[in-house]
């Protein structure tokens, strides 16, 4: 095997969209990939100063989105262009924005599935950023992305993942086995 030494490589990585309010209640949005699962109701971003952290201090509520093909260069352009330096960040886009129904942030309705947040925790708070701890509020998902059992359908969603290696974007697939059955064939 060869070796790398230490790199943030763990595979994969989300390209999770984060949406904020600034003080003058404007929308910002920016790419995030160092993110996941906390806990039952929570979820962890690691975050460097940004507009984003500036309004985190302000109010507590954003939401998260996953990145998709049909999203992947407006997702992309958000994490190279910050929101202090670029007036129109979100204009360019050209998302569709929303007021999230449970928590004081943006709802980009352009994504499949938005969780709706609220800041728990910032863990080693510096100059240079923190890791941030969250509760999962609500779960919003457009119902033309929902499955005949009623609930999302992530298969239809089109997610994408960031290769951290390449630095390339990689569209997830479709399901190859079941969860906490497959495994019971070698019991």
């Amino acid at each position: 095997m060869k070796s790398f030494g230490s790199k943030p490589w763990i595979l994969p990585q989300p390209v999770l969209i984060i949406g904020t309010y600034n003080k003058e209640g404007k929308p910002n949005a920016m790419n995030a990939a160092w993110g996941g699962q906390w806990d039952m109701h929570e979820i962890i971003i690691s975050l460097s100063s940004h507009a984003t952290t500036d309004n985190l201090k302000e109010n507590a509520d954003f939401t998260v989105t996953f990145g998709t093909t049909e999203t992947l260069v407006a997702a992309d352009y958000v994490g190279i262009v910050s929101g202090r330096t670029t007036p129109d960040k979100m204009e360019k886009t050209g998302w569709n924005i929303e007021k999230a129904p449970n928590v004081n942030a943006p709802v980009f309705t352009n994504f499949p599935m938005t969780l709706e947040c609220r800041v728990k925790e910032k863990i080693d708070e510096s100059a240079t950023g923190y890791y941030l701890v969250a509760e999962i509020v609500n779960i919003l998902c457009d119902e033309s992305y929902l499955s005949a059992d009623g609930n999302p359908d992530v298969e239809k969603m089109g997610i994408i993942t960031y290769d951290p290696v390449h630095h390339n974007y990689i569209q997830l697939g479709k399901s190859v086995g079941k969860a906490f059955s497959d495994g019971k064939q070698l019991k």
